[in-house]
């Protein structure tokens, strides 16, 4: 009995141990441990239309296809207030429609860094928000056009963000732009990393998608082994022109063509404005070129693709995924060959303002689709009812986290209409107009534009075309798009029964429904805050 007995004691006290050791082993555990409040990954694209993704998202972005649009909900009708990078960022940062923020282009003076930062726009913005909420926020990739130009310094970071990696456009002396490299390349760049300027070369591991994914991922292991939730805005360069995939992705979907749906290289433009009817039909040496094109578009996805795989498995890895939100979409659309424009972006056809919309995460349901019209003024507030901070007055947006949690109302009760906004960029137009000139004065014209329209107007030394638009303001509705130009042109095209908007009915709609929308529209153009909810 005397053995049984300290057999028994024995038994106990290893038990005993190894439950001591189990507590000591899990202590550093504490570092992968879900934060109390969600973290919320944005990952911001570039120049990448709807058709990218839902033409064949299991060969093109499989990754996209089964960690986000299998697990999560995909918004179709998704809208952008301005298809141009500037603006749209501006947007998403701010919550505002152009009218109100001031930004409508990429470039002063109407827009670009520098009337953002001249205006003081970030010094309020859902980074600010959330950052005074107790989140470590960091920015990764691209900011805004022309940044840090007009900044005190080149080494400048906007309030808001904990941590900052984010390549340079233009500095404040003359022709840094060139100094600082094109980061819209991927190689040869400068990163501003936390005020410090990094210069990186032209191999394979200066690619600047897989550079900003790794600052990305450490991120995300420093806050969860911190305990801190997280923002995270992750802003690649893909697949913006000139489209540079990875090395290891060059090659990619031979043979592979643009879509061709019903507008493209549109054949009858005769009930459009005059501007897109003075573009002539494109020739086969421009259609050749707008598949080359779409190819590497989709090699350059490929990295974006891997950084969603990388993303969501550093949250497993460290115990976070089932906290975190994970937002996917992009800046504005694109054009390739749609209504004969080769290239471009900036009008209120549906290619360009209308895409997706990707959404996982805590109690949404996964592989849904919602029917709803959803804006990127919307971010902020629902970045802000992600992470139970209230938002500023001045947002005109509104947060759809309760349409991803299945608490709102039916659909009539909803936002019915959205606003788009375009200002005509005189230096952009000019610079369309000199194009047999640029070869000769290209470096006069680095100084004067973007790095994002030298771009462009590369694209258009090689044969393409574009439309010169007017300043125009669009009402979307779930049924119409209905566009005024400045010009006194307008289009009007029922989506429903004309998805590809080829039969402008402007001039042979119903007058009654041509001034219900008139009226609808003239409201939006000046609405402010609660005002836009309710005439929306």
């Amino acid at each position: 009995m005397k053995t049984f007995s300290l057999r028994r004691k024995f038994f106990v006290l290893i038990m005993i141990g190894a439950l001591v050791i189990n507590v000591l082993l899990a202590a550093p555990q504490k570092a992968f441990t879900q934060t109390k409040k969600p973290n919320i990954i944005f990952v911001l694209v570039d120049d990448m239309d709807a058709d990218t993704i839902n033409r064949n998202p299991e060969k093109y972005a499989p990754k996209i296809k089964s960690l986000l649009i299998d697990k999560g909900v995909t918004f179709p009708n998704f809208f952008v207030n301005v298809s141009l990078c500037c603006p749209s960022r501006t947007n998403i940062l701010r919550g505002q429609y152009a009218h109100n923020s001031g930004i409508l282009t990429n470039s002063s003076p109407d827009g670009g860094f520098q009337k953002v930062y001249a205006q003081g726009l970030e010094k309020e913005t859902i980074a600010t928000s959330l950052q005074a909420k107790g989140y470590r926020t960091a920015l990764i990739g691209k900011y805004f056009n022309g940044y840090p130009d007009t900044a005190p310094d080149d080494t400048y970071i906007p309030p808001g963000w904990t941590e900052w990696y984010s390549p340079m456009e233009k500095g404040k002396k003359k022709n840094n732009q060139k100094k600082y490299g094109n980061p819209y390349a991927q190689y040869n760049y400068t990163l501003n990393q936390n005020g410090k300027l990094v210069k990186y070369g032209d191999k394979p591991k200066d690619y600047g998608t897989d550079v900003y994914t790794s600052f990305a991922v450490d991120f995300i292991q420093r806050s969860a082994k911190d305990g801190k939730p997280f923002f995270l805005y992750l802003a690649p360069f893909n697949i913006h022109g000139p489209f540079t995939p990875a090395p290891r992705h060059e090659g990619l979907f031979p043979g592979v063509k643009a879509p061709r749906p019903d507008n493209f290289n549109e054949a009858d433009v005769s009930t459009k404005p005059k501007f897109m009817q003075d573009l002539p039909r494109l020739n086969q040496t421009q259609i050749d070129k707008i598949d080359r094109t779409y190819r590497k578009r989709l090699q350059s996805l490929q990295s974006v693709d891997e950084a969603i795989g990388k993303l969501v498995n550093t949250l497993k890895a460290n115990r976070q995924l089932d906290n975190t939100y994970i937002i996917f979409t992009s800046d504005n659309g694109f054009k390739q060959g749609i209504h004969r424009a080769s290239t471009g972006k900036l009008s209120s056809y549906e290619e360009d303002i209308r895409l997706n919309l990707l959404v996982r995460g805590p109690g949404i349901p996964a592989g849904k689709k919602l029917p709803q019209q959803v804006g990127n003024i919307d971010f902020f507030p629902t970045f802000a009812d992600m992470a139970g901070v209230k938002p500023p007055a001045f947002v005109d947006g509104r947060s759809f986290l309760p349409l991803l949690k299945g608490t709102t109302p039916n659909l009539p009760k909803w936002r019915s209409a959205f606003l788009i906004e375009h200002k005509r960029d005189q230096k952009r137009d000019t610079a369309l107009e000199n194009q047999t000139k640029l070869l000769q004065e290209q470096s006069e014209l680095e100084n004067q534009l973007e790095l994002e329209d030298m771009s462009e107007l590369q694209s258009l030394q090689e044969g393409g075309q574009v439309p010169k638009l007017p300043t125009y303001q669009t009402i979307r509705t779930q049924d119409y798009t209905y566009v005024e130009y400045e010009t006194g042109a307008k289009e009007l095209y029922n989506i429903k029964k004309d998805p590809y908007q080829l039969k402008n009915l402007a001039s042979v709609a119903d007058p009654t429904l041509l001034k219900q929308l008139a009226n609808r529209l003239s409201k939006l153009r000046t609405c402010k805050a609660d005002s836009c909810r309710a005439i929306e």
